[in-house]
């Protein structure tokens, strides 16, 4: 088998028009000889989670639709569609644009576009797949308007409301009536595809019952926004939000309609930190960084990825293979100390690391290395890399 990888391996380097952008495994290589830094993933744990989030809500009548802002790959796009999720919800038109090419074909931009350059992008990629977005201002009402007559094409709108993220969307009642309103004026290009409602503060609430409360005053809020709208004779199809933090409490609670999981099927260092409550599903760690040791003194050792490879928002990541701990992270590299073994890796051996932060994580990386067991089932490009316009 070495001498087969190798071959792969020289061969890829031959035929690269940019060789310094070959993935680092090829499928059927063991992992332990996957060059690094990489970020793997494991298939068996991203499968596991997949399945239990999705039978939960199933079970509860509602529709999944992941955030494909967690992963940027159209190949797990496609393998929760397969599992039973409506489509994929996105943040940027950019990402829109890369998972319909990739072969989605419904998806929710949880954003609010602005600008004559993304509307006319949106109203165009609405020809291709059910596209819809999210308004919390006329001026995004009127653009996109204009762009969709332009491009006779049609995008449903949801009415961004803030149920306590402090970020975008309306917090009257009134307020969302009046853009639900002025959506419906312009049909049939525009079409009111109900109400936006997610809280990523949420999600990270370290309690289950802060969770519980969270949620618990967001469906208040959003009753009486559904019931101000059916007195307008105003249907609100669909009340979309939540996410891994919080996916159970939606479903829970006989008013969302769908569910916007991202991390859950990667999971990461941050969403470990939650205390689960009794009826939670157990979720793995399925995303990892792989590194080598480069360098080995006394008292350190010197990994060969650094913040390039991972993302720190969240905090350093989190060692499996061994119970050292990351010191520090610069540039290219990390250094980690012993633990309670007082055992360092030693140089050339491979180590895992559990990102602090997922989804940026991602976005730094070109490969995703998916794997079974001991060994590379498939490389797999992150599709939408870098897509931020």
């Amino acid at each position: 088998m070495k001498q087969q990888t190798s071959f792969f391996i020289d061969n890829l380097i031959a035929d690269a028009d940019r060789p310094w952008n070959i993935p680092p495994a090829v499928p059927g290589m063991p992992i332990a000889e996957v060059d690094t830094p990489a970020l793997i993933l494991d298939l068996d744990a991203l499968e596991s989670n997949m399945n239990k989030v999705h039978e939960r809500l199933h079970a509860a009548g509602l529709r999944v639709r992941p955030h494909g802002k967690a992963h940027k790959s159209a190949n797990i796009a496609r393998l929760q569609i397969a599992s039973g999720a409506i489509g994929i919800c996105c943040q940027k038109i950019s990402e829109a644009e890369a998972f319909v090419a990739g072969g989605v074909a419904d998806v929710l931009v949880t954003n609010q576009l602005v600008g004559a350059i993304k509307t006319r992008r949106a109203a165009q990629l609405a020809r291709q797949c059910a596209l819809s977005v999210c308004v919390d201002h006329q001026i995004q009402i009127d653009q996109l308007a204009e762009a969709t007559r332009d491009a006779a094409s049609r995008i449903g709108v949801l009415v961004e409301v803030d149920i306590g993220h402090g970020r975008c969307g309306v917090s009257s009642v009134n307020a969302v009536v009046e853009l639900a309103k002025l959506i419906t004026r312009h049909a049939p290009q525009l079409s009111f595809a109900g109400l936006h409602a997610f809280r990523g503060s949420a999600q990270h609430l370290r309690t289950y019952e802060e969770r519980e409360a969270a949620v618990d005053q967001a469906v208040a809020m959003l009753r009486d926004v559904v019931e101000a709208l059916s007195r307008e004779g105003l249907e609100c199809p669909t009340i979309t939000g939540g996410g891994t933090g919080t996916y159970a409490l939606e479903a829970a609670s006989g008013l969302y309609t769908e569910v916007q999981p991202g991390s859950y099927v990667l999971m990461d260092a941050d969403y470990a930190e939650n205390i689960q409550g009794e009826n939670d599903d157990v979720l793995r760690h399925a995303l990892f960084v792989m590194c080598s040791v480069i360098s080995a003194q006394s008292h350190h050792a010197v990994l060969d990825g650094g913040l390039k490879a991972f993302a720190m928002d969240r905090g350093v990541p989190k060692m499996v293979d061994c119970d050292s701990t990351v010191r520090s992270v610069s540039d290219e590299h990390a250094v980690i100390e012993p633990g309670e073994s007082r055992q360092l890796p030693r140089i050339g051996e491979k180590v895992r690391l559990i990102p602090g932060h997922c989804d940026p994580t991602i976005n730094l990386h070109d490969w995703i290395v998916a794997f079974r067991g001991s060994h590379v089932s498939h490389v797999w490009p992150v599709t939408a890399r870098g897509a931020m316009f």
